[in-house]
């Protein structure tokens, strides 16, 4: 069994979790999490690590994330999305241009207080669980950042919205927040997922395409963790250096003839290829490189 990344295109309907556990069925793995959570009601990419890859989730959750969304104005829900109970409902839409504006408004950091209806935990239980049993609960705004957003006006109710953001943005509370700021309410109608972590719907495969591949087709199918930090300078170690990092000790610079700046991170490699990522550290006989996650 590989260990790695596995790319799923979440159809609507199963939990997030719900779809971790047909990929550990699907390719027999005995452990297997995923990189943040899409709702039942979302679709689109959702990496799930298998075996030795979930120690690589810690480094996938801070990832920045694309959206495709609708926005719905007009009507605010107990759950900001068109799956909960209707609470207001307004016919007095903005016109195109002035929705536009305000959108165009939220670009940069703003304060979002996370949804009720979310996997985030307070004392231990998820909102999502308060929530249902009719608990709410104060939750403390959170700076995020939409570093992009493009709107399309389909009907005056409705827009596309194509979101780049930070890692803890809710887009159904950005929804509810651009309705809220427009005066006449608004939640999310559908949300799609287009790009996480470096992956993409082109990277993905729905749950019924794996369950109908064969095994090598499968196998095919699994990113290799060092995948995500690609973009980080390999270093190949040779053997005496290699068995030093595997116990994880410190490599100095100078003993493999290296000169990098303190706080650079790298990939680390042996005679059989990736193995931990390494941290570049100050000790008092100088810099070294620190493997800080082994694989």
């Amino acid at each position: 069994m590989k260990n790695g990344i596995v790319i799923v295109n979440k159809e609507i309907g199963p939990t997030s979790q719900g779809v971790v556990n047909r990929v550990k069925r699907i390719f027999g793995a005995s452990k297997a999490g995923h990189t943040g959570t899409l709702d039942p009601m979302a679709t689109g990419v959702l990496p799930v690590l298998i075996e030795r890859g979930v120690k690589a989730s810690e480094f996938m959750l801070t990832s920045d994330k694309h959206y495709i969304a609708t926005l719905l104005l007009g009507v605010t829900t107990d759950t900001e999305d068109v799956t909960g109970e209707t609470l207001t409902e307004c016919s007095d839409i903005p016109d195109e241009e002035r929705v536009l504006s305000v959108i165009d408004g939220f670009v940069g950091a703003y304060m979002q207080t996370p949804p009720m209806y979310s996997a985030l935990k307070i004392g231990g239980r998820k909102l999502c669980d308060l929530a249902r049993d009719g608990i709410t609960v104060e939750r403390e705004a959170r700076e995020v950042t939409i570093h992009s957003i493009t709107a399309v006006r389909i009907n005056e109710r409705e827009y596309t919205l194509d979101v780049r953001c930070s890692k803890g943005t809710y887009i159904r509370m950005l929804c509810a927040d651009i309705g809220d700021r427009l005066g006449c309410g608004g939640c999310m109608k559908t949300l799609c997922r287009a790009s996480a972590s470096g992956f993409t719907l082109d990277d993905a495969h729905t749950l019924a395409e794996l369950e109908n591949m064969t095994d090598e087709e499968r196998e095919k199918c699994i990113f290799p963790v060092e995948y995500i930090f690609r973009q980080l300078e390999e270093i190949r170690l040779k053997p005496f250096f290699a068995r030093l990092a595997h116990s994880g000790l410190e490599i100095y610079l100078k003993k493999i003839s290296l000169d990098l700046p303190v706080g650079t991170r790298v990939r680390l490699s042996d005679d059989e290829g990736f193995f931990a990522l390494g941290e570049v550290r100050e000790y008092e006989q100088g810099r070294a490189i620190k493997p800080i996650k082994q694989f």
